[in-house]
């Protein structure tokens, strides 16, 4: 078992596409589920009503998920993909002290302290020459060394902008708002984001025939 290999590395290990795209997702679609269909799951299953409202109910239901997600990335690929590990492990501690102290304050804050913590280790890693966010993305598509530099520098700002939002959402609407929010909401931000990122890729993308110069 390790962590993710370096950019370029040849012997990383690929997930398809779609598989890397359920690992992510899946667990954000099992808290949406719990949370809106939390009392009709807790009525068909009696022992579940101890953990309280939906979100709770939710919450423990996003722990599973995301362990499970991480378990079954560990097995196909042989290695610990960092992001999902760094989000995962804030999500067990959140849920942790959510379901604990039964204040859902802790789970709405995760979001915030993920995206600032990786906003951080981005922006902070260029300063002593590293793009960090090529050990995340290298799977997807390779670029260069100032591709890796330019696009890491970008979402480090935008995981800053994702935080911002997050709290403003959760502090102005309902549980219920913020919880379809970071589903629904974050998620075509992102997307949009990424889109618009699209021009910087391929402007410095690695190809075949650049590595033959």
């Amino acid at each position: 078992m390790e962590f993710e290999h370096a950019p370029n590395d040849p012997t990383r290990k690929e997930l398809s596409p779609l598989l890397k795209l359920a690992l992510e997702l899946g667990p954000l679609g099992v808290f949406f589920l719990f949370n809106s269909r939390g009392e009709q799951i807790s009525a068909a299953f009696p022992v579940l009503q101890t953990v309280g409202k939906p979100i709770f109910l939710a919450t423990a239901a996003f722990m599973v998920a995301i362990a499970i997600s991480l378990v079954v990335s560990l097995i196909l690929t042989k290695r610990l993909p960092v992001m999902p590990l760094v989000s995962g492990a804030v999500v067990l501690v959140f849920g942790a002290l959510t379901l604990w102290l039964h204040d859902e304050l802790f789970i709405k804050l995760k979001p915030t302290i993920v995206n600032c913590l990786f906003g951080t280790v981005l922006l902070g890693g260029l300063l002593f020459g590293k793009s960090l966010l090529g050990y995340v993305f290298d799977s997807a598509f390779r670029l260069t060394d100032e591709g890796w530099r330019k696009l890491t520098f970008r979402w480090g700002i935008f995981f800053f902008v994702l935080a911002i939002i997050n709290e403003i959402v959760w502090r102005s609407f309902s549980t219920d708002f913020w919880v379809s929010f970071k589903v629904f909401g974050m998620m075509p931000i992102t997307l949009l984001f990424t889109l618009t990122q699209l021009p910087l890729i391929h402007k410095y993308a690695v190809t075949d025939e650049t590595e033959k110069v």
